[in-house]
């Protein structure tokens, strides 16, 4: 059997994080928690909640559906501008 949608949501925040340079505490910061709860829904000691799965979609440019499918199609549907180093393609593009 596959992980849990639990599981996999915890490694989907984890990618898109990785994928962006995002930290927990910036992670925190736009659910309005702070950084140690973000770190307890991480390490699975709490759950994420669905407002958290809806905001944390909106956040990333994302469907919520996506984000729920796993890091793969998470990190896929992802918006080049919002993954690391973006910004500075941008710029050297624009020289």
């Amino acid at each position: 059997m596959g992980l849990s949608l639990e599981e996999s949501l915890r490694l989907t925040v984890a990618a898109l994080m990785q994928a962006t340079g995002e930290s927990q505490r910036a992670i925190a910061a736009v659910l309005g928690l702070t950084q140690t709860q973000v770190s307890r829904r991480q390490s699975g000691a709490t759950a994420w909640s669905l407002r958290d799965a809806d905001v944390l979609a909106e956040y990333y440019g994302i469907a919520a559906l996506d984000l729920l499918a796993g890091p793969t199609r998470a990190c896929e549907a992802l918006p080049a501008a919002r993954r690391r180093g973006a910004g500075a393609a941008e710029k050297g593009a624009a020289r």
